[in-house]
This record gives C-alpha cells, sequence and structure tokens, in this order.
C-alpha cells in the first residue's frame, strides 16, 4: 500500500517530558539516573537566582558532582562553546543540563555533542552531520519561547561566517524535558514578547512549511516538512497563544496564561522538530548577527512578510488560523486566509514586536546582503512552501524594512 503524503507523519520527543508547576523538583532524581557527574549550563541571572540554587541543591542532594557553566551569551556564541568545552572536556561529565532560555538549551545540546564526539563544532553544521549519540541531555527551560527542550537543533552565533549557524539531528534531542512554568514568572514582559513570538513563528512556519511525498522519512531528512502530527501540534500551540501570550504579556503574574505559553513553545518544538521552519528564520540568521537583536524578535518582525509572500502557496492553511484565532468563515477562501495572517499580525502588534526591520537598525544598504545570506541556509529555503532565490527573499526583506504588508491577493 502506497502511503501519501497528506496520509503520514513522524514525531521525535525526548524519552520523558514531564510539565507542570513545581516539576522541577524531579531534575535530581532525573540526572541521577544518567551518572554522578553533572555540567549544568545558565546564565548570570539564573546562577545568582534562588531557583537555580534550589534546583543545584537537588542535584548535589541526589549525589551528583555538579559543575556550574553560567557565562552563557545570548544568541550563544561560538566562544562561548568553545570556553566552556576547554574548561570541561576532562571533569567527567556524565550528564548535560541546559537551565534557561534557548541560548542556555542550546549550549547544553553543544556541550554533550563536544564531549562525546570532539571539536571543533563547526564540523557539525547542517543536517545529520552529528555521528552518533551524544551524552545525555536534561532541558530545563526558563522562558516560553524556543521549544529547544524537545528540539533536534543546535543553534549558535558563528562571527566568523557573519551569521547564525545550525546544527540539526535526532541525536540532539534531550533525553528529558521538564517544563515548570513557574520558572516563567520573574520573566520581563520584553522577554515574554522575544521568547513568545519565537513561538509563533515556529508554529506558523511549520503549519505552512512544504509538504513532501511520504519518502522524505527514508531520505534520512531531520525536516521532512508539514505532516499530520507536526499539524496537530501547530493547531494546538497556536490556539493556546493565541489567547495566552498577550494576558502573559500585559499581566506576567497570571499563572494559567504562563503555562499555557510555555505548553505552546513545548508543542511548536515539538511542530518544527519535524517540520522545520523557513523563510522568517534564514532571514533571521543574517538579520540577528548584523542588528543584534534577539532572535524572536528578529522572526517577529519578519514573520507577517513571510506570511503574505507564501500566501498564494497556502491559502487553506491561513484561512484555519483564521479559524484558531476566532475569526468568523466569511467570504472566499482568500479573504479567510488574509484574516488569518492579520490575527497573527495583530497578536505580534499586541505584544510589542516592531513593524519594520529599519525599527531593529538595519539599513536599507544591508537589505540585499541580508538576501544572499538567507540563501545560505538551504534546510530552511528548501523548507519554505513556495519557492526561494535572492530576489525573492529580497523581495520580502524590501517589504520588511519598509512595512509593506500589502494584500498578497
Amino acid at each position: 500500500m502506497t502511503m501519501t503524503a497528506a496520509g503520514f507523519g513522524v514525531q521525535r520527543a525526548p524519552r520523558t517530558v514531564v510539565f507542570g508547576a513545581g516539576q522541577r523538583s524531579l531534575l535530581g532524581l532525573h540526572a541521577a539516573a544518567h551518572g554522578s557527574t553533572a555540567l549544568v549550563c545558565t546564565d548570570q541571572r539564573l546562577a545568582e537566582s534562588p531557583e537555580f540554587a534550589g534546583l543545584r541543591a537537588d542535584l548535589e542532594g541526589h549525589g551528583l558532582t555538579v559543575h556550574v557553566w553560567s557565562d552563557t551569551a545570548p544568541e550563544l556564541p561560538m566562544s562561548d562553546i568553545d570556553a566552556c568545552y576547554d574548561a570541561m572536556e576532562y571533569a567527567g561529565i556524565d550528564v548535560v543540563i541546559g537551565i534557561g532560555g534557548g541560548s542556555c538549551l542550546d549550549l547544553a545540546k553543544a556541550e554533550a555533542l563536544l564531549l562525546t564526539h570532539g571539536g571543533p563544532i563547526d564540523q557539525y553544521y547542517g543536517e545529520n552531520a552529528v555521528p552518533g549519540p551524544v551524552l545525555p541531555v536534561i532541558a530545563v527551560p526558563t522562558t516560553g519561547g524556543t521549544g529547544s527542550e524537545v528540539t533536534p537543533v543546535c543553534v549558535l552565533s558563528d562571527s566568523r561566517r557573519e551569521l547564525k549557524a545550525g546544527i540539526s539531528s535526532p541525536h540532539l534531542i534531550p533525553a528529558v524535558a521538564i517544563c515548570d512554568p513557574e520558572l516563567t514568572y520573574t520573566c520581563p514582559p520584553s522577554l515574554t514578547a522575544s521568547a513568545g513570538a519565537d513561538a509563533v513563528s515556529h508554529l506558523v512556519e511549520s503549519f505552512t512549511a512544504i509538504q513532501r511525498p511520504a519518502t522524505a522519512i527514508a531520505e534520512g531528512r531531520v525536516f521532512i516538512g508539514k505532516n499530520v502530527i507536526s499539524d496537530f501540534y501547530g493547531r494546538w500551540g497556536l490556539e493556546l497563544l493565541q489567547r495566552a501570550l498577550p494576558v502573559a504579556f500585559e499581566n506576567p503574574t497570571d499563572r494559567r496564561a504562563r503555562s499555557d505559553v510555555m505548553l505552546a513553545a513545548n508543542a511548536g518544538g515539538y511542530a518544527l522538530g519535524v517540520a522545520g521552519t523557513a523563510a522568517a528564520h534564514a532571514l533571521q540568521y543574517p538579520l540577528g548577527a548584523l542588528t543584534h537583536t534577539p532572535h524572536g524578535v528578529g522572526v517577529g518582525v519578519l514573520l507577517p512578510y513571510v506570511m503574505r509572500y507564501n500566501a498564494p502557496a497556502r491559502v487553506a492553511e491561513f484561512a484555519e488560523i483564521a479559524t484558531i484565532f476566532g475569526k468568523p468563515a466569511t467570504g472566499s477562501r482568500e479573504a479567510q486566509a488574509l484574516q488569518g495572517i492579520e490575527a497573527v499580525e495583530a497578536l505580534l502588534d499586541r505584544i510589542g514586536i516592531p513593524p519594520t526591520l529599519k525599527e531593529l537598525g538595519l539599513t536599507e544598504d544591508q537589505l540585499l546582503y541580508v538576501a544572499e545570506l538567507g540563501m545560505r541556509s538551504a534546510r530552511l529555503v528548501d523548507n519554505n512552501p513556495r519557492p526561494l532565490d535572492t530576489a525573492a527573499l529580497l523581495e520580502i526583506t524590501r517589504a520588511a524594512y519598509a512595512g509593506d504588508r500589502g494584500n498578497p491577493f
């Protein structure tokens, strides 16, 4: 029996995912199951928090020797990866724990990779370049955004190449994800917005990604495009985010909203982990390197313009997004699709994502450079539902610079 593209799907996930308020108390129990010496990757702000002190005490209470690396910088510079590896190469690490936002979780993945297979890190760029299993990773996110706790992706900033780079392999999926929304309660609105915009982009881009035939699985792709399983997570995550993200941004103490945003980010991680993301992320890599803006802000600015470019190829999906966002099903399918695009734009506007690249500090003479470097992210370009070349990426970038949100139909 031949399986059609519309009827196949893939699920990739950690062996264990624990979600809920207070569930961080299980960290020591899970870590002890993987060895006696742990490397904890975090940042300076979190390392000085009482929550981190409690997590470290829990690890030590379960008999683990704990090495803490707290110098993780935003957008994960390659230099951080190298410095941490140099310090921990001979520490006898059995398990690597990431506690923090996406950069901390990605650093944990990178260190698990290097401590197993050695460096340099750039030999693993791209898809399926990781030669085998890595040290077990336990991911403890403290933001609701990246979904890195469940994804096969590690993203870092490579200053030598003037762009962000990605390592994609199922071997990088954490062994355990502990998702405790209480850890997000202290996130300031700006971080809630940036992380939330990242989750929005993951959900929208995976839900509207290219659709490949079922043979994509046998081709060994990490990202096979949209499928029945990733679409389920896309719908679920968008339904959660459309109502919870504005509340979490405007009322940071709302526990239900915080929980739902973290759950939506988790769903986004599941979706992108098999479907992949597309043009907004391809353009954000050089954009982030040039403007040094948070990743979530960059993709949040780009997403409305990418949606409009892709709209003719994804009318049904954007119309369904309109329904998810509670818009009445009136008018033509194209009119409904436009409603879906505008609903996502309104959500991003409400949480304060800037409407143009100009507001991020990009200059007009840099637009072609961004488009040209965006084309280098082959897996993201290939994942876009509408074909891309440098001219198309320049069209999107120019619209995003000027704030041109015209009718795509």
